[in-house]
């Protein structure tokens, strides 16, 4: 029978998501909160103290740090030295990971830096020949629908997972690093920037149709381009949105009404009303 663990701060879609999973057979590990709103919804899962013998303790900074989790997340089943393991200290594999993040950008502090989500997470995600990890709500449809198909989910699939997996991760190590270069003294300039960068519309081409382009945006922020309508014409490229930004900011210098024309971002003509 196969084990997924669920482990979740943002609750979107998971109470779906396990009842698929009990539907077709799945053994349903949870921790805290997790298992709360599963188990009130009558869903059967098991609380991961029962698994490990061990309660969460530091006020729930330890819940999923133990062996039996992570040897269960990091096994090879085709390994006899790892089943060997597992046999002698009772650990049981897990197929499916499930788990999202403490929203750290949210409201910044140390007690929303998450320990033992990112483990699960990279552990999973390392082991993903073996083990399929999910991080985005919008991926419980399609995985759910994968296993009710085909039983499995497919290797493609778990590397695509896997990579989404650790660019979350990355991401979200990048946000706690600028929290802290923020807040350090005396440096304005650190000796390193974590940019963390999401894709929000594919262009036509680079700045040469020759070359490829898209528009990203760091995380958290948002960019005039994200109210911008186009009413006509084909799909920007980047020269466009290059030309643009720099003719809206020249135009922008002037009081009365002004034209700009602009070329690969350089003035060719300006003008004034009047």
């Amino acid at each position: 029978m196969p084990t997924a663990l669920l482990s979740v701060y943002d609750k979107t879609g998971i109470v779906h998501l396990a009842a698929g999973l009990h539907d077709i057979g799945f053994t349903i590990i949870s921790s805290g909160g997790t298992a709360r709103t599963l188990l009130a919804e009558g869903i059967p899962a098991t609380d991961l103290a029962d698994v490990t013998g061990v309660p969460a303790i530091l006020d729930h900074r330890v819940v999923t740090l133990h062996p039996k989790v992570h040897g269960g997340l990091l096994a090879d089943p085709t390994s006899p030295a790892h089943q060997a393991d597992m046999a002698e200290y009772g650990i049981a594999a897990i197929d499916l990971v499930v788990v999202n993040l403490y929203p750290f950008e949210s409201d910044p502090s140390i007690e929303l830096i998450d320990i033992g989500g990112p483990a699960m997470v990279r552990a999973a995600a390392k082991n993903h020949a073996h083990v399929a990890v999910v991080v985005n709500p919008g991926d419980y449809g399609p995985v759910l629908d994968e296993l009710r198909t085909s039983g499995a989910v497919s290797e493609n699939t778990r590397r695509r997972l896997a990579r989404d997996a650790f660019a979350t991760i990355a991401a979200y190590d990048a946000q706690i690093a600028t929290w802290f270069d923020a807040g350090a003294e005396g440096d304005s300039l650190p000796d390193g920037l974590h940019l963390s960068l999401t894709k929000k519309q594919p262009l036509r081409y680079g700045e040469n149709p020759h070359q490829q382009g898209a528009r990203y945006l760091a995380d958290g922020r948002r960019s005039w381009w994200d109210d911008a309508v186009q009413h006509g014409g084909k799909e920007l490229s980047y020269l466009n949105l290059y030309d643009t930004e720099a003719a809206w900011r020249l135009v922008h210098r002037f009081q009365a009404p002004a034209c700009v024309i602009v070329k690969h971002a350089n003035p060719c003509g300006v003008a004034v009303s009047g």
